[in-house]
C-alpha cells in the first residue's frame, strides 16, 4: 500500500453488505431460488482535513471514551488530531466532503504534553492504570518517564466491517516510517493504545436469581473491535479499567433482552519494536475471522 502522506486518498475497497430493503422484499415474495441481491461499498481514506473533519472525529471520539467523554477537552483533542493531517486516516463512504465513519491516529503524548487536552488524557490514563495491576507496574512509570510515547486513538462505528481496518493500520504505520525519515516527532518508544471492551450484565428491571446467576456466567470479556484481542497478544501491558462516570447501565440499552452491556476502557502498551509485528498480526486475525 503506497504512502497517504502524499495525496488524499490511496486506500479503497469494495465491501459487500446486504440490502435489508431488498432482503425483506425476497422475504415476502417466498422464493426461494431467487439470489438475494448487494450493494457494493467503497471506503475510502483521507487525510484530516480540518475544514471537514472535526465533528466526525468528535463523536467518534465521545462513542470512545463513553461516560467519561466530558472529563476531557473533546474539542481540543479533536483539534490536536485534524490538524495533524499526514498522520492517521478517515473512512468514509462516498465522498471526502461526508463524517467520518472510522478514524485511526497517533499523538506525541511527549511533543504536546503542555496542552490541555493531552495533560487531561495522561493524568487520566495513569490514574486508569492504577486500578487494574496488569497496568499499574507499567503504564504510569512510562506516562511519566518523558519518553516519547505514541498516544493512538482509533474508533469506528458499531457497524463497520473489520475488513477495512487493516489497510488503515498499514497506512499509519507507512506514515510514521516517512514522517521518522523527514525528521519529525514521531519515533516512539512505545505505543500506548485505548480502546473499549464490555461484559454482559443482567437486566435492573428483574433481578431474579436465575438472571443473576445468568449474569455472572456469561461475564467474559467481550471485544467492540475484533483486533484488539489479538493486538493484546503483542502488549508488555494490557488492561481493562472502568469509567469514573460509570453508573448502573440504563435498563434503556438492553431494550427487548435480558442481559445488556457495561463497557469499560481498554489500554495496551506496546514496545515500538514490536508495533509493526502487531499491526501484521491483526491484518491476518481479521482476514481469518471474517
Amino acid at each position: 500500500m503506497g504512502k497517504k502522506r502524499s495525496r488524499e486518498a490511496d486506500a479503497q475497497g469494495d465491501v459487500t453488505m446486504a440490502d435489508p430493503a431488498v432482503d425483506k422484499k425476497n422475504e415476502d415474495d417466498s422464493s426461494d431460488d431467487e439470489d438475494m441481491d448487494i450493494v457494493n461499498v467503497d471506503f475510502e481514506l483521507f487525510n484530516y482535513d480540518p475544514q471537514i473533519d472535526f465533528h466526525g472525529v468528535k463523536t467518534l471520539l465521545r462513542q470512545l471514551f463513553d461516560t467519561d467523554a466530558t472529563l476531557f477537552d473533546l474539542s481540543g483533542l479533536s483539534d490536536l488530531i485534524v490538524e495533524q493531517n499526514t498522520i492517521g486516516s478517515t473512512c468514509k463512504v462516498d465522498d471526502k466532503a461526508n463524517d467520518a465513519y472510522a478514524f485511526l491516529t497517533v499523538l506525541n503524548l511527549q511533543e504536546h504534553r503542555a496542552k490541555k487536552p493531552i495533560a487531561q488524557l495522561v493524568e487520566y490514563l495513569t490514574e486508569r492504570a492504577k486500578t487494574d495491576e496488569s497496568l499499574a507496574g507499567a503504564v504510569p512509570e512510562v506516562l511519566a518517564s518523558g519518553q516519547h510515547v505514541g498516544l493512538v486513538l482509533a474508533e469506528r462505528l458499531l457497524n463497520m466491517p473489520a475488513e477495512v481496518i487493516p489497510p488503515m493500520w498499514s497506512c499509519m504505520v507507512d506514515e510514521i516510517e516517512a514522517a521518522v525519515e523527514d525528521k519529525e516527532p514521531y519515533e516512539f518508544s512505545h505505543y500506548l493504545v485505548v480502546s473499549r471492551t464490555y461484559r454482559e450484565v443482567a437486566s435492573t428491571i428483574d433481578q431474579g436469581e436465575r438472571k443473576q446467576k445468568k449474569a455472572r456466567d456469561v461475564a467474559e470479556l467481550q471485544y467492540f473491535h475484533p483486533e484488539d484481542e489479538e493486538m493484546r497478544k503483542h502488549a508488555v501491558a494490557s488492561g481493562t479499567y472502568e469509567f469514573t462516570k460509570e453508573g448502573e447501565v440504563a435498563d434503556s440499552k438492553r431494550a427487548f433482552q435480558e442481559m445488556g452491556i457495561k463497557p469499560c476502557g481498554l489500554m495496551m502498551l506496546i514496545e515500538a519494536d514490536k508495533f509493526q509485528g502487531a499491526v501484521q498480526a491483526i491484518a491476518e486475525y481479521v482476514g481469518t475471522a471474517t
